[in-house]
């Protein structure tokens, strides 16, 4: 890969048990010859210790800064905040509940880093590697999203609620996210699909990744509310961006 850097917006609320050791984690494996690493932490008003924890990892970090609302908004809106701070070539998201290994950031860098693509989505249901067995519904409730955001866009993504959608700097400058909460993955994904209707072809690849996911009692907050929330999101801009067949505004 020629030299770049990954510049990794990580959204926190109330992550006290995890988020230091998936900055640290961060950090051991993304540190590597030709990557340069920026962490920009967004503590959305947390009630723990979490805020606490990421000034003193910004401390004793020198890639690590901290950003901090006031008031609890969501994940969308702590990822907004962040992308208007980046300076990175790459930018990412990343959980702080270590859900997604960082490790696999690098595998998913190579097509950008290589000028083969735009945008690069970590798929978790095309990947030999390890996947944490869970919970039934929350698998097809992922796949009818999927399917639905794809007849919309167009696009044949296998995993549209995945966290770990890089793309280059410029691309992202150009998206403006409006969603607070979970809705930015579908929201992410429709802009994608509209940049392409509008003139910049992006090219957009997958490649598999592992996943170990939370039960509810570990801390997972996504819930069956932001299942119908991502319905409506994929319809609003579906209809918005003009990516519906036949109902062109």
């Amino acid at each position: 890969m020629k030299p770049t850097t990954l510049s990794l917006v990580v959204p926190a609320y109330n992550e006290e048990n995890t988020l230091e050791p998936c900055i640290r984690r961060c950090v051991d494996v993304l540190v590597r010859p030709g990557v340069a690493l920026e962490i920009i932490i967004v503590d959305d008003a947390s009630t723990d210790r979490t805020a606490d924890i990421a000034i003193k990892l910004a401390d004793e970090i020198s890639t690590v800064r901290v950003v901090r609302h006031p008031i609890n908004q969501g994940k969308g809106a702590a990822v907004r905040t962040g992308f208007s701070r980046v300076t990175g070539d790459i930018i990412a998201i990343q959980d702080a509940d270590l859900e997604y290994n960082p490790e696999d950031l690098l595998y998913l860098m190579e097509p950008i880093c290589d000028g083969r693509a735009d945008v690069v989505f970590g798929s978790r249901f095309i990947s030999g590697r390890e996947r944490r067995v869970l919970y039934f519904w929350h698998f097809i409730i992922n796949k009818v999203l999927t399917t639905l955001s794809n007849m919309f866009t167009n696009l044949n993504i296998s995993d549209m609620e995945t966290c770990y959608k890089l793309c280059s700097r410029d691309v992202i400058e150009q998206i403006h996210i409006k969603e607070n909460r979970f809705g930015i993955e579908p929201e992410l994904v429709a802009k994608f699909a509209a940049m392409s209707l509008n003139g910049r072809k992006l090219r957009i690849y997958e490649r598999g990744i592992s996943y170990s996911g939370r039960t509810y009692e570990e801390g997972k907050k996504i819930g069956w509310k932001d299942g119908l929330r991502a319905i409506y999101v994929i319809l609003k801009y579906g209809i918005k961006l003009n990516l519906i067949p036949g109902f062109k505004r």
